[in-house]
């Protein structure tokens, strides 16, 4: 009985030497740490430290967010990763209309340089490596961040951290997009020059898969058309005047882990295989960290369920497992109870406990790329490679990423996917243990974390007494010199620094760019 992986190509019962016919391991595998890198991207990988332990957290308030990432950080967390609420994530202030019902839902509310302090109030930004998931306003809050480090005296050259900043999936798979194609890719390009500059060890941009692959993209469409992605930025950056060996080094990509673990590792291994390429011989990229694809891993949140939630503590460790064996840089495990709300202090534990059980009390650390040769892991990896280019290609027949996501190219194929999956789960074929499978009678009751709705009026509360202390006209004249910056050539990083820490708000400095830049309104509205 033969089996079909998630990227639709079949997958045999057995597999032995006649599944390498033709395979070149100097050409395909080569050493680890080198070109081209299938067996990833460092030559010693975990045998000497393991991987960046992150935990996704970031709710309510700063101070309630803060709370939470002293408990992660006393637990043994590695690495903080910050989840921002929706108006946030929109360059919305926590007052504005818009923002009403959903101030603190999703992840924290950070209207300004106050709530930027609250949340890393005694955290030492020196010794911790942070990731913000924020994109159309990504720029807004890595300058936040920087300001509070320069206040604790910690110089930009000793951050790091990643910003998610990769505003092209937004348009594919999520949504929280501001400003047009163009403008967007404008800022993304002012950042990698301002953080060459101002902050050389942080990683400007975090290119994104998992959204697309929570929207329902195969694991052939989420490394295509994140890769697809990372071509388009890097075209603008060198387009704008950056050369690619000095921004490509701080380029880091994002990907999903699912159950899946055979075609998950093959994943994996491809995407590294096709981007070095792609930066060598695209754009003659000579310094081999520019070839480097590094991730950070997230487990499959779209493969939870909220029927028998602890069975996602097995879900979990198996794609934890599944990102470990593919060579990621860092991973966030997500809680089991994720499918039904935020995450508990219980949950979230567990969550960096599966971690700490794969790095400490198994093997697979105890040698790099143990699938390397694998009959049926190197088919895969070629099989996925195929797959993946043939669509990098269809996306380059529309003339990029930008063309093609303005054709509605990588949406339409990603929701033709998850509609064939939704399919599958409903009729059963597609098990899904504990919801279309193997069921109990009765749930048992579960509390969830609940946000509690007060936290609006607090935020509300903050921003008008910030608007009453502050110099308004020291405000008023910075964001003047925002406005400038974005109508002209110069980088806006700079003046919206300036305008941060004269207490402009988030929703201030995003609402001065869409003066001059404009919204993003998809074709299909019309």
């Amino acid at each position: 009985m033969s089996h079909r992986s998630e990227s639709g190509f079949e997958i045999a019962p057995v597999y032995g030497p006649e599944a390498q016919d033709g395979f070149a391991p100097d050409e395909k595998l080569g050493e680890p740490g080198k070109f081209p890198y299938t067996r990833g991207v460092y030559p010693t990988m975990y045998t000497q430290r393991p991987w960046t332990m992150r935990q996704y957290a970031g709710f309510g308030t700063a101070a309630e967010s803060n709370q939470r990432y002293h408990q992660l950080i006393d637990h043994g967390t590695m690495g903080l990763s910050v989840a921002f609420d929706l108006p946030t994530q929109m360059g919305y202030d926590s007052d504005a209309p818009i923002a009403h019902g959903e101030v603190g839902k999703v992840g924290v509310a950070i209207d300004s340089i106050d709530d930027m302090r609250v949340l890393f109030d005694e955290i030492p930004l020196d010794q911790v490596s942070t990731s913000m998931t924020i994109n159309a306003p990504g720029s807004v809050l890595l300058l936040l961040y920087q300001l509070v480090a320069e206040e604790q005296g910690v110089a930009g050259d000793k951050l790091t951290g990643t910003i998610q900043n990769d505003v092209l999936k937004e348009y594919i798979a999520r949504g929280t997009y501001i400003y047009p194609p163009k403008e967007s890719l404008r800022l993304i390009s002012d950042i990698f020059a301002y953080c060459q500059a101002e902050l050389p060890r942080w990683n400007t941009i975090s290119i994104s898969g998992y959204h697309m692959a929570e929207a329902g993209a195969t694991p052939a469409q989420e490394i295509a058309f994140t890769l697809a992605d990372g071509i388009e930025y890097v075209r603008a950056a060198v387009a704008s005047g950056l050369d690619v060996d000095e921004f490509a080094p701080r380029l880091s990509f994002f990907f999903v882990a699912r159950t899946t673990l055979l075609e998950e590792v093959a994943k994996f291994r491809a995407a590294r295989r096709i981007w070095a390429r792609v930066m060598r011989d695209t754009f003659a990229a000579k310094n081999p960290k520019s070839l480097m694809l590094r991730f950070h891993t997230q487990t499959a949140g779209v493969q939870l369920t909220a029927q028998q939630p602890e069975i996602n503590l097995v879900r979990v460790a198996i794609q934890g497992l599944a990102a470990v064996l593919g060579g990621t840089q860092s991973l966030h495990t997500n809680s089991y109870d994720e499918a039904i709300a935020l995450p508990t202090e219980k949950a979230a534990r567990l969550a960096l406990r599966t971690q700490q059980v794969l790095a400490y009390e198994t093997d697979i650390t105890a040698t790099v790329d143990p699938f390397a040769g694998s009959y049926v892991v190197e088919s895969l990896t070629d099989e996925v490679e195929a797959a993946a280019v043939e669509l990098m290609d269809q996306v380059e027949e529309y003339g990029g990423a930008v063309a093609a996501i303005e054709k509605g190219f990588q949406k339409q194929e990603i929701e033709r996917s998850a509609y064939r999956i939704a399919q599958e789960i409903d009729s059963a074929e597609r098990v899904v243990v504990g919801m279309n499978k193997f069921r109990i009678a009765e749930e048992e009751p579960y509390e969830p974390l609940r946000v509690d709705p007060a936290i609006e009026a607090q935020q509300v509360d903050r921003l008008a007494a910030l608007r009453a202390d502050r110099d308004q006209s020291a405000v008023d004249e910075a964001l003047a010199a925002l406005k400038k910056a974005a109508q002209g050539t110069d980088n806006c990083l700079y003046p919206m620094k300036q305008a941060l820490k004269a207490r402009a708000t988030v929703g201030e400095v995003c609402n001065t760019l869409r003066d001059v830049w404009g919204t993003y309104v998809p074709a299909d509205t019309f």
